[in-house]
């Protein structure tokens, strides 16, 4: 080793104490992608193009932005990605299973174009499993290339943080489940969750011109990409020191990406082609292949264009349009193949836009489907001729490459370039408590008598969130609890709260007992008291002349991109001991 290189190392030892090596991971539905770069060089931005291919069991068998989220199990080993061939069932779409409350998992499109290969999800293998191995083969790739690409020393030295992005409609209980898996695959406790919207927010208001962005504007961000189409809108409230932004609206999705746009042309070509004599898989493979390739992405929607598929093979039928081993495609009927997906999309951002109840300047698409021509001229000829439709650059990458940018930003806040000042809560939250016992208001309810207060009680809901309210992460939510009970009973070693919620989705407002409207159980905080010494635990006489312990204590709650911490106040001490059993 020369002096210069063992110089280098010493270097990068010395500094590796405050040095940490980011990875974001975007886990798409119908593909995946990974970027990552060091907190000591935030300019330099890395997105990982280097794959092992269905015949190479390399690192570098294909090259490509994207790995295709997809498993299939060969006895006892698991094949991912591109090593997944076009023949034979498989493992796709398993990222919806995470989160099986939400209504878009089977859509009108999904029903009526299903994949002919893929293994429905949880079908004999549950979700968490795939999510978990499908992470594991991915973290595990992704340290391999990251061999070649950095010094041994500094791999050694520097702490790897993962970000993993979810979507922005999951529910708590879904993003408790990624956390699990994420943290089984192999991505450590120090995981940060971000929700993909607000990730590709960051990054597409980032790459706007900043000449362009007065306060006030409010902007539709579409993430249109293979699996699912996901709406959300920020207004901007601030440019300087940084762009800062706000909800204007709440997060819309449903599955109407552009994996409906092949399926619907696969159901196209055995319609037409189906009865050749020579038809087999292999043409459909390569028939799919330039439709995937050329013909989605080149289609601009006239009706006089014209394409060119392969299909190799096939005996020659003027009538079917096939000569040579090829078959012409009017623009006409590649226009049919993407109506119905089109019609989709449109309809769920002129809702978006109607949802904001402001002047929308601009819609913003990213994601692969979003850099489609002929969705954006769709989008931009059904909206109000006011409000631009524009494409990012990077569109197809933008939800890592601003997952990577909200990464650096916790780390080094000085490297921060968009913001998102506030959110709007999806839901109600609250707990449910007791109050005085009011015969003109409560008649109807059923009532107890409480030894301690020496009163008859209700339970009623106490909402410390409501639905629409903004809510961040530099503001923590704190209700008080008074917990009490006999002191004969010996010291509580933890006490739990239950944690409800309602969606409300008429909008009727919170309800006002558990047992009316759609109030559920979301989570049991438990606090742990083992850390208070029994003599600090205050002492009270009940009406009933026992003894008892009487503790008031604080529940601290706050809520980031896409996940809650909680924390547990007493005394104005907080102690970092609540745990959550999701529901």
């Amino acid at each position: 080793m020369d002096s210069a290189t063992a110089d280098m190392e010493k270097m990068a030892l010395d500094e590796g104490a405050d040095r940490k090596l980011l990875i974001a991971v975007d886990f798409g539905t119908t593909f995946s992608c990974v970027a990552w770069a060091q907190t000591r060089r935030p300019d330099v931005q890395t997105i990982i193009i280097q794959w092992p291919g269905s015949t190479s069991g390399g690192l570098e068998g294909i090259s490509f932005d994207k790995v295709p989220t997809e498993l299939r199990y060969d006895e006892n080993d698991a094949k991912w990605g591109f090593q997944v061939d076009d023949f034979g069932p498989r493992y796709q779409w398993f990222k919806l299973d995470l989160d099986p409350s939400q209504s878009r998992g089977v859509s009108d499109l999904s029903r009526q174009y299903p994949d002919q290969h893929a293994l429905p999800p949880g079908y004999n293998i549950s979700g968490e499993k795939l999510f978990t191995d499908y992470l594991t083969a991915l973290r595990k790739h992704t340290e391999e290339v990251l061999k070649h690409k950095l010094p041994q020393s500094i791999l050694k030295s520097t702490p790897i943080e993962y970000i993993i992005t979810v979507p922005a409609v999951w529910s708590d209980v879904a993003q408790a489940k990624t956390r699990s898996c994420a943290e089984d695959a192999g991505m450590g406790k120090q995981l940060m969750i971000i929700s993909e919207l607000e990730a590709a927010a960051i990054y597409a208001l980032h790459a706007m011109d900043p000449h362009s962005i007065q306060i006030g504007d409010t902007f539709v961000l579409c993430d249109a990409s293979g699996g699912t189409v996901d709406l959300i809108s920020y207004t901007v409230t601030a440019l300087k020191p940084i762009l800062q932004v706000e909800e204007a609206a709440t997060g819309t999705g449903r599955l109407c990406g552009s994996t409906f746009l092949n399926r619907i042309f696969n159901k196209f070509l055995i319609d037409k082609l189906g009865l050749n004599e020579e038809w087999d898989e292999e043409v459909v493979e390569d028939a799919m292949k330039r439709f995937e390739l050329v013909t989605k992405k080149a289609f601009r929607g006239s009706p006089t264009e014209e394409f060119v598929i392969p299909v190799p093979g096939l005996a020659d039928d003027p009538e079917q349009g096939v000569r040579r081993g090829r078959f012409r495609m009017t623009g006409a009927e590649v226009k049919k193949i993407f109506e119905p997906v089109v019609e989709e999309v449109v309809t769920l951002v002129r809702g978006q836009i109607a949802a904001t109840n402001k002047s929308v300047k601009a819609v913003l698409l990213v994601g692969g489907f979003g850099q489609n021509a002929y969705l954006r001229e769709t989008i931009r000829a059904s909206v109000d001729p006011s409000i631009e439709v524009m494409q990012p650059p990077n569109g197809w990458t933008a939800v890592v490459r601003g997952a990577l940018m909200k990464g650096l930003s916790v780390m080094e806040p000085t490297t921060a370039r968009v913001k998102v000042a506030s959110r709007s809560a999806r839901n109600h939250y609250g707990t449910e408590r007791m109050t005085k016992y009011d015969a003109m208001k409560h008649s109807k309810r059923p009532n107890y008598w409480d030894a301690y207060d020496g009163e008859y009680k209700v339970n009623d809901m106490d909402w410390f969130i409501k639905k629409g309210d903004p809510v961040n992460e530099e503001k923590s939510f704190k209700r008080q609890y008074h917990k009490v009970w006999p002191i004969a009973e010996g010291h509580n070693k933890a006490v739990s709260q239950d944690l409800l919620m309602s969606q409300d989705a008429d909008n009727t407002g919170a309800p006002t007992y558990k047992d009316s409207g759609d109030v559920r159980y979301l989570a049991r905080l438990t606090a742990d008291l083992s850390c208070i010494p029994a003599n600090d635990l205050a002492q009270k006489t009940g009406k009933d002349g026992r003894q008892y312990y009487s503790v008031h204590y604080d529940i601290e709650m706050t809520y980031y991109s896409a996940h809650t911490k909680y924390a547990m106040v007493y005394k104005n001490v907080r102690y970092d001991s609540v745990t959550v059993e999701y529901v």
